[in-house]
């Protein structure tokens, strides 16, 4: 029985000083478990704490015993019988006042393994740095291999409260905080995407063939769709436009369109491959799985029908559609890879079982939505913020509605704050052979992009940092190369002041001179020839090298599930009341 924690010094001397009265009480010394500072990945890490008593009563702990300390959040809690080990035993014999007198057996504690996770330091901290002060998400990962680069969540929790047992008055200011310290946003908070869904709407609308990448639509500022008049985020319109500016300016009426043209279950069944409306599977408890709608959804969920009228709202990433920012980097991730969406996960040597998602997507519609981010970013669109010199980025900026303008208006300025809307942006780089791909959510940002430099930065961090690795690896590479010359030609590897050989003078002249620089010469054509790098070409994996999902790649391309057919109803038409 544990009978007290943390002791203090008095504690400890007064225990000593009567250990002859109380026989019965040991000291057991533990560690302390020490998380990062400012709450920093205190979502991912999660914490630990005595195992209650609720829990000893489940088959999962049956193997602990009170007072033992075991993951409560986070990856503590995920992999806590990884982490946790083995209790030592030591058997004795004590006399009737509880001294012990013999020692019979003694078995050693085994200790828990440690864990590599696939979080770069660099990238979180620029994450984490890039939301404060602000409440909202980020979320970075490779998409070739679904290893999350970085989780951050804001506002946060200082772990440390937790490592033995959280005092009372901290509990209780954390459950009254009404911006949800201990909610990990990255995989439960459940928002409309805004405009970061349109890509998903392009790709049904493009390989459903109810469009193709040059069909146009007039924006005038609205459209009326099946009684209701539409409105586009540009009260002047766009214009005429086809696909490609559709994406790069984001046109609401272009995806209004476009959207009610493919149908609703069209969107939900592409919506659905790339990953919306289910769990990703990372390996972190309690993760959320949004909502994508659909007409069966709402038939199980409402016991109604589904409206063509209600397909609108859900093409321009509004309605009932709610992803996590997870969700929405895995997809977008899998989508600029060419429909391969990988499983993410935090550890770093997971043995994945499960199988890429995979699906055999026309190459042209994926270009041409492609193309779309690629101007987003570089051509004038909408996320101009996110542009950097050296590497090509695409994206696509979102700004999810939380209410209506005429809400608003008629709102208190007090609540209206609370209801300004979501900013989103989704990114990826470089264009032709993504390695990463980055979400940030700025809850009530207002705008997509004011979420826009949360990503570039992130995305900078990445490469900024792999231009200094390639740096110093070439660095090493050309020095092992000069030594190596050096030493096939019989020279010494020793060199004077400012790198010049000793017996050249210092100054290329006088005896020797003329055989160094012949030396010399020799030398640094040996390290051309040796060290020149090869020329480089950036090449897709042969499909053979993507493991095919099970229930697809089993069967003949004709009996794969099929999408459902373009919705035929005209769009002028009015839902029955």
């Amino acid at each position: 029985i544990v009978v007290k924690q943390e002791l203090t010094p008095g504690d400890l001397a007064f225990v000593d000083s009567h250990h002859d009265f109380f026989p019965e009480l040991v000291l057991i010394p533990s560690q302390r478990r020490l998380y990062p500072q400012n709450g920093m990945m205190a979502h991912v890490i999660g914490y630990t704490g005595q195992v209650s008593e609720k829990e000893l009563d489940s088959p999962e702990y049956a193997k602990y015993n009170q007072g033992d300390i075991v993951g409560k959040f986070g990856i503590e809690r995920q992999y806590n019988d990884w982490l946790t080990g083995v209790n030592g035993q030591r058997q004795v014999v004590v006399d009737n006042r509880g001294q012990v007198r013999q020692t019979l057996a003694t078995k050693p504690a085994i200790p828990g393994k440690d864990l590599q996770l696939t979080i770069d330091l660099d990238l979180q901290t620029v994450a984490e740095l890039a939301l404060e002060g602000k409440q909202g998400a980020v979320v970075a990962l490779d998409p070739r291999t679904g290893e999350v680069l970085a989780m951050a969540s804001r506002p946060t929790f200082d772990a440390n409260k937790f490592s033995v047992r959280i005092k009372p008055k901290d509990w209780k200011e954390i459950l009254d905080n009404p911006e949800s310290p201990m909610m990990n946003r990255a995989i439960q908070a459940q928002q409309a995407p805004g405009s970061t869904f349109k890509p998903f709407t392009a790709l049904a609308a493009l390989e459903s063939g109810a469009i193709d990448d040059q069909f146009t639509v007039h924006c005038s500022g609205g459209i009326s769709l099946y009684g209701k008049y539409q409105k586009c985020w540009v009260p002047k319109g766009h214009g005429t436009l086809a696909l490609h500016n559709g994406i790069v300016h984001s046109c609401d009426v272009y995806f209004y369109t476009i959207g009610s043209k493919a149908g609703i279950d069209n969107l939900a069944f592409y919506g659905n491959m790339a990953g919306f409306g289910q769990p990703t599977g990372i390996d972190l408890p309690n993760e959320n799985t949004g909502i994508m709608p659909s007409t069966a959804w709402k038939l199980r969920t409402q016991r109604t029908k589904w409206y063509a009228g209600e397909t609108p709202s859900v093409a321009i990433g509004q309605g009932a559609l709610t992803v996590t920012p997870l969700q929405l980097a895995r997809a977008i991730g899998g989508l600029a890879i060419g429909g391969v969406w990988h499983h993410p996960h935090l550890l770093k040597a997971l043995d994945q079982t499960d199988q890429p998602v995979t699906w055999p997507l026309n190459p042209q519609d994926v270009k041409d939505i492609i193309d779309g981010m690629y101007g987003v970013v570089n051509e004038g669109g909408t996320g101009g913020r996110a542009r950097l010199p050296y590497v090509e980025v695409c994206g696509k900026t979102g700004s999810a509605q939380l209410a209506s303008n005429d809400f608003l208006k008629g709102t208190a300025a007090g609540h209206a704050k609370d209801m300004r809307d979501n900013a989103w942006f989704e990114g990826y780089a470089p264009r032709s052979a993504p390695e990463i791909a980055v979400v940030a959510l700025f809850e009530h940002g207002v705008h997509g992009q004011f979420a826009a430099p949360i990503v570039r930065d992130v995305m900078a961090a990445y490469f900024d940092k792999k231009r200094r690795l390639a740096a110093f690896q070439q660095v090493e590479a050309s020095n092992a190369a000069r030594l190596a010359a050096m030493a096939g030609l019989g020279l010494p590897d020793k060199q004077g002041p400012g790198g010049v050989p000793p017996d050249s003078g210092g100054r290329g002249q006088g005896p020797g001179a003329n055989t160094a620089e012949r030396s010399a010469a020799t030398v640094d054509a040996a390290i051309m020839e040796t060290s020149a790098p090869a020329s480089k070409q950036v090449q897709q994996p042969p499909k053979s090298s993507h493991p095919q999902p099970p229930t697809p790649s089993a069967q003949p391309p004709s009996s794969r599930p099929q999408p459902p057919a373009p919705n035929p109803q005209p769009l002028s038409s009015r839902p029955p009341n």
